[in-house]
């Protein structure tokens, strides 16, 4: 239906885009594996030659055939169609290892269904895209990404011994490393072509069911991979009796560092609550979030006390843990959030840049504090940061909420549930 679509945004695309981003030309004249030839008619539209187009290349053409193959993938279709397998974590925790190594032979055939199945799902929320957002050279590079790596997965063979699945493993790390910059590329991707975006409720759906998604495939792939590992702390990577204190003073010591690089001195940060809590979970998701909330919080401290950036109030850290979940909040006096933009700083690119950079001591900073740090942590920039913490909390059957007081400071409320708590375990 849509080859008549794609003809007219090849045409768009083929000058200015390939002349400016010579990645998306081989991008765009790349065959990809096992793809379908488009249909050139459809009901009484051709798409032929006639006057106008006459100098149409051939290398139009090509790119037409692969923006066109990006709908038409039989083999996705049938895959997008199937339900997906969401395991709890406390299966994963207490399925065991045995001696022989069938723990992990399991694991491979599991991921090897899996994995295309949910990943089809991510193409299919990609063809949903308006196609003139879908035709977005960057966001075209990450719905490339997937293909690739759903005909890589489909493509390997079954995994009936070890060596097989020593080969899928190399495949599964070779596919978190090409898709490590996704979710940056995304927002790149969705900045570039906001314009063209009218309904603020179909871009945060399609981010928060891209982005959970993705954190889903990469908690299961990495798993795996760290069955593998001898370490009698966790179980693939889940941590036996992970410390919340310890955790978040780890990524207080990288706020700390980051803000003391920016601003010449940074926030004290008092931790309290129930700071000698252990229990199982996942540092996968702490490391996403927490690292977002701090900066936010330091941040905002210190734009709040220019005039006295050596005397400024502590960032309090407070655990509360109970059977059923726990909850991390986070308090600065950063002056609050103006009740003008507090109903925004969940939306996606929704920044406080602007704010910043109406103070003049402030016109660089901002920048650099939010988009430096650790390259694990893909939040950065782009306001993408609470949005996306907000939707990873969720997707793990927790909540992400704010209190302000503006002219005071601002409460954030990591509420997360437990693996093994009395309440329904959530699944990934």
């Amino acid at each position: 239906m849509r080859s008549g679509l794609a003809c007219a945004a090849v045409e768009m695309l083929s000058a200015a885009t390939c002349r400016s981003r010579p990645r998306l030309c081989s991008l765009l004249l790349a065959p990809l594996t096992k793809t379908v030839p488009p249909t050139w008619t459809t009901g009484s539209f051709r798409c032929r030659s006639t006057s106008s187009m006459q100098g149409f290349s051939e290398l139009a053409r090509e790119r037409s055939k692969t923006v066109t193959s990006f709908y038409n993938q039989s083999a996705i279709d049938i895959s997008a169609e199937k339900a997906s397998v969401r395991l709890t974590l406390a299966t994963l925790l207490y399925s065991g290892k045995s001696p022989d190594g069938h723990h992990i032979l399991s694991s491979a055939k599991y991921l090897h269904k899996e994995l295309p199945v949910r990943i089809a799902h991510r193409i299919k929320g990609f063809r949903s895209l308006p196609f003139i957002i879908g035709c977005n050279p960057t966001i075209l590079q990450v719905h490339e990404l997937y293909i690739r790596a759903y005909h890589m997965l489909s493509d390997f063979p079954q995994i009936e011994d070890q060596d097989v699945e020593a080969r899928f493993c190399k495949l599964v790390q070779q596919l978190l490393d090409d898709h490590k910059d996704v979710v940056t590329m995304l927002a790149q991707g969705f900045k570039e072509c906001r314009k063209h975006m009218t309904d603020e409720a179909v871009l945060r759906s399609f981010l928060d069911s891209t982005l959970c998604s993705r954190l889903g495939i990469r908690m299961l792939a990495t798993h795996h991979l760290a069955l593998h590992e001898d370490n009698p702390d966790f179980v693939g990577i889940i941590c036996r009796r992970l410390s919340p204190k310890k955790i978040i003073e780890k990524w207080v010591d990288f706020a700390r560092r980051l803000c003391e690089h920016q601003y010449g001195n940074s926030p004290r940060v008092r931790i309290n609550g129930h700071v000698a809590a252990r229990f199982p979970f996942i540092p996968l998701p702490l490391d996403y979030i927490l690292p977002e909330l701090l900066k936010n919080a330091m941040r905002a401290t210190m734009e709040s006390h220019l005039n006295t950036p050596y005397n400024v109030p502590d960032v309090i850290i407070t655990i509360a843990n109970n059977d059923i979940d726990f909850v991390i909040r986070i308090s600065d006096r950063g002056g609050g959030i103006p009740h003008n933009i507090v109903d925004k700083v969940m939306d996606y690119h929704f920044s406080t840049a602007e704010e910043s950079a109406q103070d003049p001591r402030m016109s660089s900073l901002f920048d650099n504090i939010t988009n430096s740090g650790n390259q694990s942590n893909p939040m950065h920039g782009f306001g993408f940061g609470l949005p996306t913490s907000r939707a990873y909390a969720e997707y793990l059957g927790g909540s992400l909420s704010i209190q302000s007081m503006q002219g005071i400071g601002t409460d954030v409320y990591l509420r997360l549930r437990h693996i093994d708590g009395k309440g329904e375990s959530f699944r990934v």
